[in-house]
């Protein structure tokens, strides 16, 4: 049966809507891709935009041994180029995510009819490209399915300008740069060390496989997340299996990749954690003034947390390192031995003050804390805020042995930190003025003044080398130079003194004659207030203030001899350092130099010098601090006795002896009144170190001075620090002689002294120093 011609005419006019329509579809597609690259569906990124997307880049803090030592930031980026990136890790992520990436122009027509016809059930269109076109310049807070599909039209014409705009390895950079791992693992960098503790191109073939495997979903297959392990163990080995598939790896390759374990080495960056928190933090406000006074070409400022800088310091990390192990170490053996022996201690862990003063203590605290003053910035009453002290919640608390999570009163909180006896250390090259490593305390996350800069502790006989330093460079007093060990009074108007001022000798020895060495050796007060009688106190602030030490509130009395005065550990170790530069002090300093994104220079430390004391003045003083490490409070660090292995002083608190140094070392203990502060100074040829121990408050201190010395205090972290420093070869921390000069007209060689102890003598210096 033949077709009518008006079923034919039919037909054709079918055949006809259906192209009419079809192209009006594709023409209609066709436009709306048109006014989105238009802008007319929404404004799109310019040529220039393009070119440098706005991304929030992390601040990088290195050291100068190129580590990082942490970073400031919104978010914790910090971009890698695509030759830093593991050739596994590039082949897992085309391999999983887009396996036609160096085909295609942005767009995968397969993917995408695919994804059409199986409604996405036999895997999406996406590439690479317009994943990274989302990550740059979508809108996340866009809603309704209209105002999607206007988005996905957006990143498409988006990802086809970044294929014109970038090289294929540049975008897979950019995209791995982009992407957000969670736990502050912003792009690869940051979530290669925090997920496995290296950097990206160490990284293994199967932890390159477990990164890829999170990009699906970071948190659904996050690899330190318990419940998820199992997720991320099966993603990992179906990226191994797509790697199979598409060849980077062989079938055999494939299974033993897939019998691997699931391993992590989970190393958290935070602001709190890492190594040098102290450090990072006094950089971190450096910063924050080096912003205010240099703004960008175009006016704006800086920005710490988004404009990806690199600060460039001083630091060795091996360095700081072996300062926090010692720090820790001692630390944590000291307030053992501190906690026993207040276990009797009614007013603990205070000592010599009664019940007002001990409340005094902790209503300052109070007023001190965070919580008092947001409190009183919500205008809630005084009577208010106080009594919230009282009221117990839930808090954790630092402890030697990890945080303790605990139900407590705030104001139990601040009397159970005050039992903390914390520290300042830093290590500087006198030389240079680099600072090599600053621990400003035992834990920043739960202590957050800072003892090497911030803090100004009483220096007790660390004092003394400029009294005597003084003397030797006006008066051309020799090391040599003996004086009557007996009391001594320096008159009332004299001096600044108001009253006769005859100070005694901490361990009331009278008698005899004995050199300076011997006097600076043995900490003897009574010839240190005849030295100051004799330069006068002017001329020893004067030399401060020529040291680098802030001599503002230091008063010009005759008492300054014996340490009464406020000095942080940073200003002594300058000090100090300038007895080892041969007189020159240079200043210390941190930041080498800051870089933008780009690398450009913005900012290169220049060096400050000046001449302080003569080469010989400053090599005499070595010389006399060369004794105190031989024969006096400072002794233990070369000794090796069995005496003092079976003192309980030595074996509770005295952490890490024997230490036995053979080489020349210079320095000086101090210990103030009532053993409320421990110092320890000490310096060999290129490197000076300093130490401070002790409580928040004075009352906070060990009952007797055996353990409340400095030499007992301090000199521990200084001993165990040095071994390791002297160990590691590679740091080249000199051992030698300090250089004594070509012509030296003071004579420096007494008869007294002997450098070679026999074992006798060697325990009555480990007798006398414990009984200093």
């Amino acid at each position: 049966m033949s077709k009518t011609p008006t079923s034919k005419k039919g037909f054709k006019k079918y055949i006809f809507g259906f192209w009419l329509l079809f192209l009006a579809g594709i023409f209609s597609i066709l436009f709306i891709f048109l006014l989105a690259s238009w802008g007319v569906l929404g404004t799109m990124p310019s040529f220039e935009e393009l070119e440098n997307p706005e991304t929030n880049l992390a601040t990088e803090v290195l050291s100068v041994d190129g580590q990082t030592l942490g970073k400031y930031f919104k978010e914790n980026r910090t971009p890698v180029n695509f030759e830093d990136l593991p050739g596994h890790l590039v082949n897992a992520l085309i391999a999983t995510e887009d396996e036609r990436f160096y085909s295609h122009s942005g767009i995968d027509a397969r993917g995408t009819l695919r994804a059409a016809v199986f409604l996405g059930k036999k895997g999406g269109a996406s590439t690479i490209t317009q994943q990274l076109s989302k990550l740059l310049f979508s809108d996340p807070n866009k809603r309704g399915t209209f105002s999607r599909v206007i988005q996905k039209v957006k990143e498409w014409v988006i990802a086809v300008r970044l294929e014109e705009q970038y090289a294929k390895n540049e975008i897979i950079a950019m995209y791995l740069n982009k992407m957000d791992f969670i736990y502050n693992a912003i792009g690869i960098r940051s979530a290669s060390r925090i997920y496995f503790g290296k950097e990206p191109k160490d990284l293994t073939i199967e932890e390159s496989a477990t990164l890829v495997a999170m990009l699906k979903n970071p948190s659904l297959y996050n690899p330190i997340k318990e419940q998820f392990k199992e997720n991320s163990l099966n993603r990992r080995n179906q990226v191994f299996k797509q790697m199979e598939k598409n060849g980077f790896i062989t079938s055999k390759v494939k299974d033993s990749l897939q019998e691997l374990p699931l391993i992590t080495n989970y190393s958290p960056e935070e602001h709190d954690d890492g190594i040098a928190t102290y450090f990072r933090a006094y950089v971190q406000e450096f910063m924050k003034d080096w912003i205010k006074d240099n703004p960008k070409p175009d006016g704006t400022s800086y920005s710490m947390y988004r404009d990806g800088l690199k600060i460039y310091t001083t630091v060795d990390s091996k360095m700081q390192a072996y300062a926090e192990t010692a720090v820790e170490k001692h630390m944590k053996n000291l307030q053992k031995e501190f906690n026993r022996q207040n276990q009797n201690n009614r007013t603990a862990p205070f000592r010599g003050i009664d019940a007002s003063e001990i409340e005094g203590i902790l209503k300052k605290g109070m007023k001190n804390s965070d919580r008092y003053k947001t409190m009183k910035r919500r205008g809630i009453s005084e009577d208010s805020i106080l009594a919230s002290f009282n009221e117990k919640r839930n808090m954790r608390l630092f402890s030697w042995d990890g945080p303790i999570d605990t139900v407590m009163t705030p104001r139990d909180s601040i009397r159970y930190y005050k039992s903390f006896l914390n520290t300042g250390m830093m290590s500087m090259s006198p030389q240079t003025g680099e600072v090599k490593a600053w621990v400003g305390g035992v834990n920043y996350k739960f202590f957050k003044y800072e003892h090497v800069r911030q803090a100004k502790r009483q220096v007790g006989s660390t004092f003394k080398p400029f009294v005597y330093a003084t003397a030797i460079d006006q008066l051309r007093w020799s090391p040599c130079y003996e004086q009557p060990n007996i009391p001594y009074t320096i008159p009332a108007g004299r001096h600044g003194v108001t009253e006769d001022w005859t100070p005694s000798n901490s361990n009331d020895n009278y008698g005899g004659m004995k050199t300076l060495k011997q006097a600076l050796a043995e900490s003897i007060n009574t010839i240190t207030a005849r030295v100051i009688n004799s330069t006068g106190p002017e001329n020893v602030i004067s030399l401060l203030d020529k040291l680098g030490i802030d001599t503002s509130k230091i008063d010009p009395v005759a008492a300054i001899a014996l340490g009464t005065a406020d000095i942080s550990v940073y200003e002594m170790v300058s000090a100090y350092s300038t007895f080892a530069n041969k007189g020159v002090h240079v200043k210390p300093y941190t930041i080498q130099r800051i870089e933008d994104k780009n690398g450009t220079i913005l900012y290169q430390h220049t060096p400050q010098s000046r001449d302080v004391l003569s080469e010989e003045s400053a090599y005499v003083t070595i010389n006399l601090l060369e004794g105190v490490t031989r024969f006096g409070s400072g002794a233990r660090l070369r000794t090796n006795s069995d005496y003092a292995k079976n003192s309980e002083v030595y074996k509770r608190a005295v952490t890490g002896y024997p230490y036995a140094f053979e080489n020349a070392i210079a320095g000086k203990t101090g210990t103030t009144q009532n053993q409320s502060d421990g110092w320890f100074i000490g310096m060999v040829p290129n490197l000076a170190t300093g130490v401070w121990v002790g409580g928040e408050d004075r009352s906070v201190r060990f009952p007797n001075i055996a353990y409340g010395q400095g030499a007992t205090l301090a000199l521990p972290i200084w001993g165990m620090y040095m071994k390791d420093v002297f160990a590691d070869e590679t740091l080249d921390i000199s051992q030698e002689e300090f250089e004594k000069p070509e012509y030296l007209s003071i004579p420096i060689n007494c008869d007294d002294f002997d450098d070679e102890e026999s074992e006798e003598e060697e325990s009555e210096i480990i007798e006398f120093e414990i009984d200093f």
